[in-house]
This record gives C-alpha cells, structure tokens and sequence, in this order.
C-alpha cells in the first residue's frame, strides 16, 4: 500500500500548541511519517475518530491473529501489566504503533483494563517520547493520578520522557520515577509556532486574498505576517497551558510550581533530572521491572510519596509484624476478657447454688471472693456449719427479701469476679490459708456460730 500524505497529520501538529521537546521535531516527523506508512494506515487514520475506538468491548480485538492486538498489546508477566509510552503522542489515537506513536485514548484503555482485571497486581509505564500534543494530554494524566492509588504504579523512562511524556511520567507520583542512565526527563513547556509564508508567495507572484466574516477569523494565517496582537493573544494562551503543566507536575510529584516552572522547560539527564525532583533514581528498565514485581507492598500503602531503601523496608515489615503482633494481643486480651467474666460467673453460680452453698449463703459469699475453684470452694463449705436462719428479715445476718445469693455478693463491693477468679496457681501456700481466714471470720462474725475445724 502506498504511504498516505503526511502532510495534513503534520499541519494538524504544527498548526496546534504542543508539549514537545523541540530538539526533537525531527523524531516527531519520522514518526508520523512511520505512521502513515504503516500497512493499515488508511484504516488507522480513518477510524481513529469512530465510536469503535471508544467501544471498551470491541477495543482489544479477539485473538494473537488480530492485527488490533498487535497496535493495542496488552502485555501483562509477573502480574505487571507493561504500558508503552513510545514515539510521538497523539490525541484521538487509540492505537500503539512501536516506538512511533502512541495514543493517549489506547493509554487510558489500557489503564483502565489494566485495574480491572484481576491477574494484574501492578502497573508499569515504559516511556521513551520527545512529547506530543497538548490535547488529550492532561486527560489521561489526571485519569493516572486519580486511580494510582488502587494498585502500584510506576514510571520508567527508557530512556527519554520529555514534554508530554513527562507529564504522563510524573502522574505515578513521587518515588515512582525511574530513569535509565542515558536516559532524560523535562521540558516541561508549551510551544506553537506560526509560518509566515508571505515573502515566499511573494517572490512566486502568488497573491492570497481572504474573504471573511468576523475581525478575527483569519488570525494567524500562514499566507501573512503575524500581528503583534494577534502574537500577544496566542503568548496568553500559551501561557495558561503553560500553567496547567507546571501546577500538574507540581501536583504529581509533590513538588513547589515555582521549582517546576524554574526549570525553564530545560530536560535533563538522568542524574540532574533527580537533582531537580523530576525523578527518584537510576535504574535499567530490567532490573527495576523485576524490583517492582518483588517489591513489599505494606498494608494498604502503595509507596507512591517514598523511596524505600531495602532497610527501611525490613523496618517497615518487622513494623508491620508488631503491628499485627499488638493487635492479635490485643483482639486475644479482649476475647480472654469475655471468656474469663464468663468462667467467673459460672464459677460464683456454682459455689452459690451447690447444696454446700445454699446451706451456708454467706460462707459462700465469701468464697466468691476468694481465688479458689468452685471445687475447693464447695469442699471447703462442707467443712463448716450450716447456718441458722435469721429471726426476721432486715436484720443482721439475713438477706434482704427477693435478694438471691448471687445478687447479695455481687453487690457487696468487689466481689472477685475477674480473669484470675479460678486461677488455680494463685489458690495455694499463704493465700489459701488467707482465703479460708477470711471466709472463717466472716462466717463467725456474720452467723454467730463458731465453725467446726477443718479435718
């Protein structure tokens, strides 16, 4: 198939603000040129601006066969989907031809299946661009940022990301900016430009006359020189988009717009690029793919503000483990907690309603409140007296009317009733001997009947 005109996709570019790094205007023409020489070009150019680009069903095509799925790969290995940022940018392209063009609607496509689908844990932008258009730019680069905190992401350039690349870079945050050593990042500025064909036109005898409506429909115009203010309004618009740019990087990786726009839209190698806060550190594509994939990731924190080194990634881990350490304690003390009041009261239930109890009440209120068992409480009740019941009610020695055994000693002060109510460890030698005093000297006092000695 015969290449289309390149013209009209290169006029589209010249004719439009552009986030590109113009020391590389030559890469861009070689890669439209490589675009609109491609074996589909026609059809690339033709149904760029259709509803199927748009149509996430259809977008993928069906199968290796597919010649979509080789201009829209989706390649995903480890669990990194790969996205390559390649070439020169353009809006309502929804194709990725290689290192010469890619378009910013594929990339957002690619995003978006990207966190939908399950096998994908993480997200790697491979960048290698001089730029490209202003439009669409800021789009996708606002759709990274706002969802970067659903699964990883990360920027490599490999080796260049100027300019539109840039912008698209920086959206995974700081600490995410990996740059190869030959590689670069920045230029971060706007640029347009107009040609004044006038003197050529001239020379050839050639006249242009427009026929117009409205003072300002033929502003610009190649065919005649440009107006001061005419010059002035395109400077105003120039630098609103300029705008835009500085305070979305700025946004992106943490840093003052007044430091992104001191940069001058210079680029940077890789080592001034990290100076400047454009990037994080020096890495080859390879290795720092493979980082990624076996990188920890920290509860629910995706590292997106912070470089770890490999210590401080121990520290956080071990961190990681305290944490959980404390709150497994913590979650256990609490279920100890409920498990202890339930053995507590089912032990006051079984020394207050066992036939050594009922027969002895306030023993056996005071037994509650000792640390023996219910077993060692009731054998010891066995050993006393029973009680006598009081004359009258009211007084000394009888239970207020409807008072139960178990409300009596839960009303009289702090009966033990806690975690180390049945603490059988703490029921021998000197306490025990306590325990039994204390339950003889309340029998006496509260009865009037000496108890019998224990055997």
């Amino acid at each position: 198939m015969p290449a289309l005109n390149r013209a009209p996709l290169l006029e589209q570019l010249a004719a439009s603000p552009l986030l590109i790094d113009p020391a590389q205007i030559s890469l861009v023409e070689a890669s439209i040129a490589h675009v609109l020489a491609h074996e589909h070009a026609e059809e690339l150019v033709s149904t760029a601006m259709s509803a199927a680009a748009n149509d996430e069903n259809g977008f993928w095509g069906t199968g290796d066969d597919d010649w979509l799925s080789f201009i829209r790969p989706y390649n995903v290995k480890n669990g990194t989907l790969q996205i390559p940022v390649m070439g020169t940018l353009l809006n309502r392209f929804p194709y990725q031809l290689g290192r010469w063009a890619t378009g910013y609607k594929y990339i957002e496509m690619a995003v978006k299946r990207g966190l939908a689908d399950s096998n994908v844990q993480r997200i790697a932008f491979v960048i290698d661009s001089p730029g490209g258009e202003v439009a669409g730019c800021f789009e996708v680069t606002d759709f990274i940022y706002e969802n970067r905190d659903q699964k990883p992401m990360r920027s490599f350039s490999a080796d260049h990301a100027y300019s539109a690349a840039y912008a698209i870079y920086s959206a995974t945050g700081k600490g995410n900016g990996i740059v190869s050593r030959s590689g670069g990042v920045g230029s971060v500025g706007v640029v347009t430009m107009h040609v004044d064909q006038s003197e050529a036109l001239n020379q050839r005898g050639i006249k242009v006359t427009y026929i117009f409506a409205g003072k300002h429909k033929v502003d610009g115009n190649s065919f005649e020189p440009l107006p001061k203010e005419v010059k002035t309004r395109i400077e105003k618009r120039i630098e609103k988009l300029y705008s835009v740019f500085t305070t979305t990087v700025a946004r992106n990786r943490g840093m003052d717009e007044q430091a992104v726009r001191d940069t001058e839209a210079l680029t940077y190698d890789a080592e001034d690029g990290i100076g400047v806060g454009f990037a994080d550190r020096l890495g080859s594509l390879e290795d720092e793919l493979a980082i990624f994939a076996d990188e920890a990731i920290i509860g629910d924190e995706q590292m997106a503000d912070k470089t770890y080194s490999q210590a401080e990634l121990d520290t956080a881990v071990a961190a990681a483990r305290t944490e959980g350490h404390a709150t497994g304690v913590a979650e256990g003390t609490a279920a100890g907690a409920t498990e202890a009041a339930t053995a507590a009261k089912t032990r006051m239930t079984a020394i207050l309603d066992s036939d050594e109890g009922k027969k002895r009440p306030k023993a056996a209120v005071n037994a509650v409140k000792t640390s023996m068992s219910a077993e060692e409480a009731i054998e010891f009740l066995a050993t006393l007296d029973e009680e006598k019941p009081a004359a009258a009610a009211g007084k000394p020695g009888k239970p207020a009317a409807g008072t139960t055994p178990f409300e009596e000693a839960m009303s009289t002060g702090n009966p033990d009733v806690g975690a180390d109510g049945g603490d059988e460890d703490d029921a021998g030698g000197d306490e025990t001997a306590s325990n039994v005093s204390s339950i003889l000297g309340a029998y006496g006092s509260q009865t009037g009947v000496k108890p019998a000695k224990r055997a």
